[in-house]
């Protein structure tokens, strides 16, 4: 057994390449083997989102606080609350965050496949994220 007390980890700012707008990530677990799964808290600051990107074994997102935004390419924009859990398929293009004025908070739970978690690609525009949410 291991405990990992809270604040033992270092935050860390999210990188600029992979987000848009001030984001927190706060690791909670990495992968150990022979286990695939790792897991963070992250914190998005109002309008802040992540690019489009996918997932080779999925994704589950646990929002705990705050209002936020997801979207699957070819979907429109759904708003996401506390006690919501999100879902996306392996290899499903997505993007999340933020609502344009409040912060959110999610966990964010991923397996690796091979060593990768994610594969990242364009940004969200503001175009994109501007669309009416659902």
């Amino acid at each position: 057994m291991e405990i990992r007390r809270s604040g033992s980890q270092p935050s860390a700012r999210g990188p600029e390449d992979w987000f848009t707008g001030t984001v927190r990530i706060d690791p909670l677990f990495a992968v150990r083997e022979p286990a695939r799964a790792a897991g963070n808290t992250v914190t998005f600051e109002p309008g802040a989102r992540t690019a489009w990107h996918t997932h080779p074994l999925g994704q589950v997102l646990i929002v705990v606080s705050g209002c936020g935004r997801v979207q699957r390419e070819g979907e429109p924009i759904e708003e996401i609350r506390p006690g919501d859990v999100v879902w996306f398929e392996s290899g499903e293009k997505h993007w999340h965050g933020a609502a344009p004025t409040t912060a959110m908070t999610h966990i964010a739970i991923q397996e690796s496949l091979d060593g990768k978690a994610v594969d990242w690609m364009e940004k969200v525009t503001d175009a994109e994220y501007g669309a009416k949410a659902e």
